[in-house]
């Protein structure tokens, strides 16, 4: 998939052109008028293409998901300082992971040992 390294667009851009008295707005607008400015194309000699094209790079990598409903443990929340609820809470209202079995605070959403969703 082709996709546009604006950081490097911009970093190249700044370096070429002094910006010191522009507002940000002002910048904004003039380095996208300087990504649409045609260049000659290093593909086909002759013919021009709009420089953004030249910032275009081919990546090939997968959509990262996050699904909220789906907790694995990483081992780094057992590891921190601030392990648990902020609030302390009574014994009495703790719960207990159907799979595993691990105590539960009455609030759990997952449980902190396994990562199995918490069913009321």
């Amino acid at each position: 998939m082709k996709v546009f390294d604006g950081k490097k667009a911009a970093q190249e851009y700044m370096s070429k052109h002094t910006l010191a008295f522009s507002t940000p707005e002002l910048t904004l607008m003039r380095f996208a008028f300087w990504l649409g400015d045609s260049v000659p194309d290093p593909d086909n000699e002759g013919k021009g293409i709009p420089r953004m094209m030249t910032f275009m790079t081919e990546q090939d990598f997968e959509p990262v998901l996050i699904d909220d409903d789906k907790y694995e443990p990483s081992g780094a929340v057992l590891s921190s300082a601030s392990y648990g609820n902020a609030v302390k809470e009574e014994s009495e209202g703790r719960k207990f992971c159907g799979e595993c079995g691990a105590g539960l605070s009455a609030t759990a959403k997952f449980c902190p040992e396994c990562g199995a969703t918490v069913t009321d």
